[in-house]
């Protein structure tokens, strides 16, 4: 088991980075995690790409690449909490909660651990589709990439209280996990549009963050910066980043 190094000039963005690092060594000793993570994006990528319609200017793929993006950070994120349940069997998170570091700097540190597979995955996702019709707008896909690492700080948070809420009952962690995870997806719009939509579920639909972050997803992909959009999914994702580590932080004082 892998240790957080503790310096006597640490603060919050030292002691965060120490533990970023600490739960990044095993991606690095098994970068097929990586890859493996990658299964079901590319299978929904196989499967409802050549069901896409034809569109007049570009590529469908265009405005469905995004979505299969977003929905990767957002598993990948909610999954947070499932590490942590195995590190509360073994008593090594005990042993975290003892120590100097912040309760902030340990949960924006598992948080942002998500961040960098998440980047991993980006990267694969874009090189496999750009040689089918998928013009790559780098600067677009940039900024893309850092509103949902925000996202992926609240929606990691989010996850790592539920697993502290969870202790003991991993049935729960899961239960609840897969009941919210796949309504925010579907409401995102992220497979299937919804302007056709009855307007009870576009009602819905408004109220879900990720929605937003969605939306200018599509834009940033398609090379096209509209400031409304991109300001709205920046708000989105620091909303939700922000009620994650507010939730996180106090169900860690409650467990310790």
């Amino acid at each position: 088991m892998s240790t957080v190094q503790i310096t006597p000039e640490s603060g919050f963005v030292a002691d965060t980075w120490n533990v970023m690092t600490r739960e990044l060594k095993p991606v690095w000793r098994e970068p097929a995690s990586v890859l493996f993570a990658m299964v079901q994006p590319l299978v929904f990528l196989g499967l409802f790409a050549p069901l896409l319609p034809e569109v007049p200017h570009g590529s469908a793929l265009q405005w469905f690449v995004p979505g299969i993006v977003a929905m990767t950070c957002l598993m990948g994120a909610s999954f947070t909490g499932a590490n942590l349940t195995d590190e509360m069997l073994t008593g090594s998170h005990e042993r975290l909660l003892v120590s100097p570091l912040s309760r902030s700097s340990l949960l924006v540190g598992r948080a942002l651990k998500e961040v960098v597979p998440m980047l991993m995955q980006t990267a694969i996702i874009v090189l496999v589709v750009t040689p089918f019709s998928f013009d790559l707008h780098l600067g677009g896909v940039l900024v893309g990439v850092v509103i949902l690492g925000l996202f992926s700080v609240g929606i990691g948070s989010l996850s790592f209280a539920l697993a502290l809420v969870s202790k003991g009952q991993e049935w729960l962690f899961w239960t609840v996990q897969q009941t919210m995870i796949f309504p925010i997806l579907l409401l995102a719009g992220m497979l299937l549009p919804l302007e056709g939509a009855p307007g009870w579920l576009k009602f819905a639909s408004d109220l879900n963050p990720l929605t937003y972050i969605v939306e200018a997803e599509r834009a940033l992909f398609a090379g096209s910066y509209p400031a409304d959009t991109i300001l709205a999914a920046f708000v989105a994702a620091g909303l939700v980043a922000a009620l994650g580590v507010f939730v996180g932080v106090r169900a860690m004082r409650n467990s310790s």
